[in-house]
C-alpha cells in the first residue's frame, strides 16, 4: 500500500496483510541499493503472525517518491514521519546497514514510542573506502560487483528466502540495478554510502534510547564485520540499555543468507 507521508506517496509492503493501526507494528528499513523485498521471508512471517508489518522503500527508492534522504538523521525525521502519517502510535524498528542507522537515530528521537529496535548488520562508525564512494557515483555498475561480492557469503539462497538455486550474487545486483534505475534525479547508491560515512551520532543516539536492542551481526561479514558494532554494544551497555547479540554464521545480507536464523533472532526478541 501506499501512504503519503510528507507530501509523498510512500510505498509500504504490509506482508499480504490489510494494514490496522490497533495491532502491533514493525517497521523493516532496508540499506543502501535495497528496497523492501529484501525482508521478504521475515515481513511475510510477521504479518501472518499477529503483527502490523510496514516493509518500507524509503523516499526517492523504487516504489516510493519524495526526496531519497541525504543523511540518516534525515531518514529518521522520515520514520517519525511515517509513523505519524500512519497514525501508529508505537512501533518496533527493525533496520539494516544503512536502514541500522536510521532505525537508531528514530528509536533515539522518539524515545517511548519505540518499542524495540533491531540492528542488522550494523557498524559504527559506518565507514565506507573512498574508492567505494567514488565509484558509486563514476562506476556504479563496478561499486555494485565489489558490494555483492563483499556482502556474500554464499552463492545461492536457501529455499526460505529467494527460491531454491537463486543465484544471490545475480539477484543482488539486478535489485541494485532496479534501485538506482528508479530515481532518475539522484544517485542515490551514492547519497547512501555518502550518509553512512558522514553519520557520527551513533553512541550519542545509543544513550537515548528508551528501548531494548539486539544486535543481529553475520559472523563473515566482510561489510560491517561483528567487532565494528562493538562501540554501539558498549555504549548501549553503559547506559544500562537492554541488550541481546546474535551471531548469525553469514555474511551482510543475513536475512537472505540466513533467513531462518534472522526470523528467529528477531521474532523471539519482538516478543519479549
Amino acid at each position: 500500500m501506499h501512504i503519503q507521508v510528507n507530501g509523498a506517496a510512500i510505498y509500504c509492503y504490509t506482508g499480504g496483510k490489510a494494514f490496522d493501526a490497533a495491532k502491533p507494528t514493525v517497521v523493516f528499513i532496508h540499506g543502501v541499493l535495497n528496497d523492501h523485498s529484501v525482508w521478504a521471508l521475515q515481513s511475510r512471517y510477521m504479518a501472518n503472525h499477529g503483527w502490523n508489518v510496514l516493509a518500507i522503500d524509503l523516499p526517492g527508492h523504487c516504489r516510493s517518491g519524495g526526496e531519497a534522504p541525504a543523511t540518516v538523521e534525515q531518514g529518521a525525521e522520515f520514520i517519525g514521519a511515517l509513523l505519524d502519517a500512519a497514525g501508529v502510535q508505537r512501533a518496533a524498528l527493525v533496520g539494516h546497514s544503512w536502514g541500522s542507522l536510521i532505525a537508531m537515530e528514530a528509536a533515539a528521537r522518539l524515545k517511548d514510542r519505540i518499542s524495540h529496535l533491531v540492528l542488522v548488520g550494523t557498524a559504527f562508525p559506518m565507514k565506507v573506502s573512498p574508492d567505494l564512494i567514488e565509484a558509486s557515483q563514476t562506476a556504479p555498475e563496478t561499486a555494485m560487483r565489489m558490494v555483492n561480492v563483499f556482502s556474500r557469503s554464499t552463492l545461492s539462497a536457501p529455499p526460505s528466502a529467494l527460491g531454491p538455486g537463486t543465484w544471490v550474487f545475480g539477484a543482488g545486483m539486478a535489485l541494485g540495478r532496479k534501485v538506482l534505475r528508479s530515481n532518475t534525479q539522484v544517485n542515490v547508491f551514492h547519497r547512501g554510502f555518502v550518509a553512512c560515512d558522514s553519520y557520527m551520532g551513533g553512541e550519542a543516539a545509543m544513550a537515548q534510547l528508551t528501548c531494548r536492542v539486539l544486535f543481529a551481526l553475520g559472523k563473515q561479514d566482510q561489510m560491517t564485520s561483528p567487532k565494528a558494532a562493538q562501540s554501539l554494544i558498549n555504549a548501549a551497555r553503559a547506559a544500562g540499555k537492554t541488550v541481546q547479540i546474535a551471531h548469525l554464521p553469514v555474511g551482510h545480507n543475513q536475512m537472505t543468507e540466513a533467513p531462518e536464523e534472522a526470523l528467529a533472532a528477531i521474532r523471539d526478541f519482538l516478543v519479549l
